[in-house]
C-alpha cells in the first residue's frame, strides 16, 4: 500500500488548527459522553492524524491531493 503524503504544508497546519480546535471544543463546550463530544473528539484524532502523517485516504480515493 503506498502512503505517498499528500498534503501540502498549508493542508497539514489547517488540519492540525482544526484538530487542536475540536479537542479544545469537545472539552470545554460540550458535556462528556454525550454525541457531539465524541464527535468532536474523534473529528479531533482524524485530523491530528492525517496532519501529521500527510496523508489523506479521502484524497486518495478522490485522486486530487494538495501537495506539488
Amino acid at each position: 500500500m503506498n502512503l505517498t503524503p499528500n498534503e501540502s504544508p498549508v493542508d497539514r497546519g489547517a488540519r492540525g488548527l482544526v484538530a487542536v480546535l475540536a479537542a479544545i471544543l469537545a472539552f470545554t463546550v460540550t458535556e462528556p459522553g454525550k454525541p457531539a463530544g465524541i464527535g468532536l473528539l474523534a473529528v479531533s484524532a482524524i485530523m491530528g492524524l492525517t496532519a501529521v502523517v500527510g496523508f489523506c485516504p479521502i484524497y486518495r480515493l478522490l485522486g486530487i491531493g494538495t501537495r506539488k
